[in-house]
Parts: C-alpha cells; structure tokens; sequence
C-alpha cells in the first residue's frame, strides 16, 4: 500500500530547491507526497513532477500563529501516515504533531523530542552541503548521512507552453533574451555590485541584441530600475513585477542567467541553464548552484580573503572586495563560454548531461 507522507517545506526557495533530491527519492520507493509550503515556495514545488499536492500555508512570515496551525493540523488527521519536517525550527514541527501524524521525520533542530519521533542528529558541521542535508531525511535516524557526489543534482520542470506564454506575454522569445537576478534576499554582502551588473547587462545587449531582464522582488525593484537606467536602452525591469511562477518561467526560458548566491540561481540551476553565480559573503561549497553548466567566481582564495565566508547580512569590513573586485568582462567570459557550451549540446547531445530545449 502506498504510503502517504506530509512535507513541510522551508521558507526559502533556494532551499525549496535543494529539497527536491529528497522528494524524488521519495517518490521512487512508493511514497504519494504532499508538499505543506509558505505561498512564495510553493510555485518551487509545483515545479516537481513527483509530488502530488501542494499546500499553500496561511502563516505570516516569523510568526507563531499557533491557533491556525493547530486548526490546520486536525484538519490533516487521518491523511497522513509519515512526516517530513525540513526546517529545524519547533514550529515547522507542530502541524504534523497536530495532524496527528503517527511516523514524524526530521533532525534534533532546536529541540524537538515530543513534536518528531524519528529525530536525526543535528549535522556536526555548522553549513553542510544542503542537498546531502535534506537527502538524509530519506535514511535512518541513525544512518551515516550520503555524501554529496552520491545525491542527484536538484530537477525543476515547467511544461513548456507554461514558459510560451508568460514569454510570449511579455514580447520574449524562447533562449532570445538573457536573465539577470542582482538581489539577494538575506542582504547586500551578497549582492555582486548594482554598477558592475549595469555594465555587463549593456555590453551583453550590445554584443548580442538581445534585451537583458532584471528578475527579483518588490524589494529589488528599486535597485533593478537603478541598473536599467544605468545601463541604457535593451534592459527590462521585471523585479517585482512577477510572480514566482512567472520569473521561474523567465528563467527557465532564457539564454543565460547571471546572480548572486539565491533563490532564482538554485532556480536556473534546476532548469539545467548556462549561468555564472557571483559568491562573496556565502560559500559555493554549502549552497553551490548543482549544474554543470553553471560557473561559479568567489575570490576567496585568489584574493587570500580570510574573511571569507563570513555569512555577514553586510560587509564587517566595509570594503566587499569579494564582490567588488568581479570585473564585469570576466563574467561576461565566464557566461558566453557556458552559452557556447550548452548550445552545441543542442546540436550534438553528450549523453549524461540535461539538455534544455
């Protein structure tokens, strides 16, 4: 009998990403799962062929909300025969205890003996590789965790009218425009500079002639709309003004993408798009993007920056010589060799690699 399994998801779309070798896992050996997601992840989740529903939480963002989670979880009682609570905080874990949910999966966290019943210990490095971290979940609590090279690389799929019409919408055409996301959510010091972005996105549609679009959210739009009016005509400010499931789209349907360390390059990873994510107060080696058409530059070592990662919101420093000192032109190589790559793919498939089409 198939098994039904609840899982809650974090609340960050990079890590919503991450979560999907686990999901497919899952799904492999007879689990239907259920995917319990705050509204701006959920579209991530829509986006996996292998779960079979997904709910949108009504919870504010920080917040307990313990009435409408208790309400919530009785709701689930008798759905549900497994649980897998992703985050690690105690409140991730009450709608399944509330649900009543017999078999409850997840890591020590803060503390959670009454709330999970088949607790992993906390991980002894301080940032694993998340997608190993979420992959254990699928193992006995007491089994060594796998080790990163023997977890699949996260998968996204959008049907591809989806991608047609909201391209379509917006005058773009499949693979003739080029993706850029200059924000980051947790903050500044892991942002590649608004003026270096500027530079780039004008060379990139003046070489090609293909217009560049600035993805992110409502709070980027300002910034984005500073790096448009800096880099002149051929760039469309789209931050803010999408939904997730309609920048996923505009990722997955573009020649490239250039980022931070975030969401949309997990995102763009999980399409399998040639990309260049720009590292500085963060470590590729915890959430790199896992794809290999995508190029990585931290300067970590080539600057000898012992600061680095310092996983600050803004530089202690005060100089963010990590990001400041990626000049434009080698983003620009790094991005066009990744295209040059994945465009003879198209013509001439390499077996074992995703070819986007």
């Amino acid at each position: 009998m198939t098994t039904r399994s609840l899982v809650v998801a974090p609340q960050w779309i990079g890590d919503a990403v991450m979560s999907q070798p686990l999901l497919a896992a899952l799904a492999a050996r007879g689990e239907t799962l259920a995917v319990a997601a705050l509204p701006w992840v959920a579209p991530v989740y829509r986006a996996m062929p292998e779960v079979a529903e997904v709910f949108d939480l009504p919870f504010a963002h920080g917040r307990l909300d313990l009435k409408a989670r208790w309400r919530l979880g009785r709701g689930w009682a008798g759905r549900f025969e497994r649980a897998y609570v992703l985050p690690n905080s105690i409140k991730a874990a009450l709608l399944p205890w509330f649900a009543g949910i017999s078999e409850r999966i997840g890591y020590q966290g803060e503390g959670r003996p009454l709330l999970l019943n088949r607790r992993r210990p906390n991980p002894a490095e301080a940032r694993p590789p998340m997608v190993a971290f979420y992959a254990a979940l699928a193992e006995a609590p007491d089994a060594p965790a796998p080790a990163r090279d023997a977890v699949a690389d996260p998968v996204l799929h959008l049907p591809p009218e989806r991608v047609r019409k909201v391209l379509t919408g917006l005058g773009l055409s499949r693979r003739g425009y080029w993706a850029m996301a200059p924000g980051a959510e947790y903050g500044p010091a892991k942002c590649w500079p608004a003026s270096h972005y500027a530079a780039l996105a004008r060379t990139l549609h003046q070489q090609s002639g293909q217009p560049v679009v600035l993805l992110g959210s409502g709070k980027e739009a300002a910034m984005a709309q500073g790096i448009a009016d800096e880099a002149g005509s051929g760039v469309q400010v789209l931050a803010g003004r999408t939904t997730l499931d309609e920048a996923m789209a505009l990722v997955a349907g573009a020649r490239g993408l250039v980022s931070n360390d975030s969401g949309l390059m997990h995102v763009g990873a999980a399409f399998g798009l040639p990309q260049v994510a720009v590292f500085g107060s963060t470590s590729p080696e915890h959430t790199p993007p896992l794809n290999t058409r995508a190029e990585v530059i931290w300067l970590r070592d080539e600057l000898g920056l012992d600061c680095a990662p310092c996983f600050q919101r803004v530089c202690p420093l005060g100089h963010t010589r990590c990001l400041a000192e990626v000049a434009p032109p080698r983003v620009e190589t790094a991005l066009l060799q990744r295209v040059a790559a994945a465009e003879r793919e198209l013509d001439h498939p390499v077996a074992g690699l995703r070819v986007v089409r």
